[in-house]
């Protein structure tokens, strides 16, 4: 009965789960498809703690407890310009997870295959599930829990080091050890090495060894990786995280932490190839660090960075007929969001159109401009994608770049040296009068030089972007 109940819920569950996941898709269902992910993984729990096997209920409602408390006073802190790092730091949690299922499991089935025939018989659980298992079995279990903890441990590491990245906690340029790619082509030979030694001797030390061969790859491959493919990863590491609670799943035989790991696992492999396909990147180049430094030396930008004032961006965006706002990270460090939908409102209330421009790998998190837009409510029919208006730039009056630097970096069309070479970019220069709001005239996350900034038509109105959009405010009434 109680098998039943729990394979009922677990259907139920993986349901609501996949209409999460589609809801997600759009911002009209977003937050309904937030609700189907929240009963869902309730349902999940539920039903785990009263299934088959279940015991130790103390202990479990207390790290239930603690585990809620600590998500919900972390949700409650955590800014908007800082998901990213969170969603990569929440990414290393699961690869750990995945590591100490996997070494639990492996330390089971040890025990269980220690025992005689008469004490197998007395098992229950998950100790049960392993009594039962045939040679063949016990030989796939050990390459399921292996294959586990090695996509586990890659995950951790390469996590840590994404959120290291992402709050500016480690260098965001590409950093490889001596040696590069043959350091990881080592460790990964070493893990399949000791995949096939696990595989005949059901060791520990090569279980061991190959965790460390892991944990040294995913290390070393986020390093190797560029600031500007850091949306890249956090949706690669989210599929990793996928895959790792798949493998988990099959060594525990639970159907639930495999559907979900699968769903998870392959939406983040295609988010990850969509957005490199956006960015013109090879997936393999990507994920292999192959990105991060040029190939050749830079071509020279000519002009000068013309300076203008609140006043003169004013009386441009009043004389305007068309206007297309480009947000990036600029604008979610500064938390300028609202401001911005606030001077989209005054200049639709005045006649003009207004749209927004979104490069697929616009801030450091896939879709993290449209979360941010849609917090402050701007309209979701005028927020389109880089394909949706980047033919549009040339009939355009004015377009206005707030903290955005690669994604209309026109180097990408230019210049074959660029890191970006071939990189698809909003052509935002094309526009008749182009407005950078900028803090400075650094060269941003990535570290790319633009070329943008020196064009005639560009004008650089410098400051934090929510005090220069709140000065635009008080001149447009």
């Amino acid at each position: 009965m109680e098998f039943g109940f729990t394979t009922a819920a677990y259907v139920v569950a993986a349901v609501l789960f996949i209409l999460s996941l589609g809801g997600l898709s759009g911002q009209e269902s977003a937050k309904r498809a937030v609700w189907y992910g929240i009963v869902g993984m309730a349902l999940a729990v539920a039903a785990t703690l009263i299934g088959p096997g279940s015991g130790l209920w103390l202990l479990s409602l207390l790290l239930l407890a603690a585990g809620g408390t600590i998500g919900f006073v972390v949700a409650k802190r955590v800014q908007m310009t800082e998901m990213p790092q969170l969603v990569a730091a929440m990414h290393s949690l699961v690869g750990l997870a995945a590591v100490f299922v996997g070494y639990n499991a492996h330390f089971e089935l040890m025990r269980v295959l220690a025992m005689d025939d008469a004490a197998r018989a007395t098992l229950d659980g998950f100790a049960g599930l392993l009594a039962h298992k045939t040679l063949v079995e016990v030989n796939i279990l050990r390459v399921e829990l292996f294959l586990g903890v090695f996509i586990g441990a890659v995950t951790f590491t390469g996590s840590v080091i994404a959120y290291g990245k992402l709050a500016g906690k480690v260098s965001s340029a590409a950093k490889k050890l001596p040696g590069g790619h043959l350091l990881n082509a080592g460790a990964a030979a070493l893990s399949a090495i000791c995949l096939i030694w696990y595989f005949n001797s059901g060791g520990f030390f090569p279980l061991f060894l190959m965790t460390l061969a892991a944990l040294f790859i995913g290390y070393h491959l986020i390093m190797g990786i560029g600031g500007a493919d850091m949306p890249v990863v956090v949706s690669m590491l989210n599929s990793y995280s996928g895959w790792a609670a798949a493998a988990i799943g099959f060594s525990l035989g639970n159907d639930l932490l495999i559907v979900v790991g699968a769903l998870v696992g392959s939406s983040g492999a295609i988010l990850s190839y969509i957005m490199c396909k956006a960015m013109n990147r090879s997936f393999v180049s990507v994920i292999l660090g192959g990105f991060g430094g040029t190939t050749g030396p830079a071509q020279e930008i000519e002009g000068e960075m013309i300076a203008i004032d609140a006043d003169g961006v004013a009386s441009a965006l009043d004389e305007a007929d068309s206007i297309i706002i480009v947000p990036g990270y600029g604008m979610a460090v500064a938390q300028a969001q609202q401001a911005v939908s606030e001077l989209t409102k005054r200049l639709r209330d005045k006649g003009k159109e207004v749209r927004f421009g979104i490069h697929p790998v616009a801030g450091r998190l896939p879709g993290h401009m449209n979360v941010l837009l849609a917090e402050a409510k701007v309209p979701y029919d005028i927020v389109l994608e880089m394909d949706e208006i980047n033919e549009d730039f040339p009939s355009t009056d004015v377009s206005i770049i707030i903290g955005s630097n690669d994604i209309v970096n026109p180097a990408a069309q230019d210049d074959p040296n660029s890191p970006i070479a071939g990189m698809p970019v909003l052509e935002v220069w094309k526009a008749k009068q182009t407005f950078v709001l900028k803090r400075g005239q650094g060269t941003g996350y990535s570290g790319i030089e633009n070329p943008l900034f020196f064009k005639e038509n560009t004008r650089m109105y410098y400051g934090d972007a929510k005090e220069s959009v709140n000065a635009l405010l008080s001149r447009i009434s």
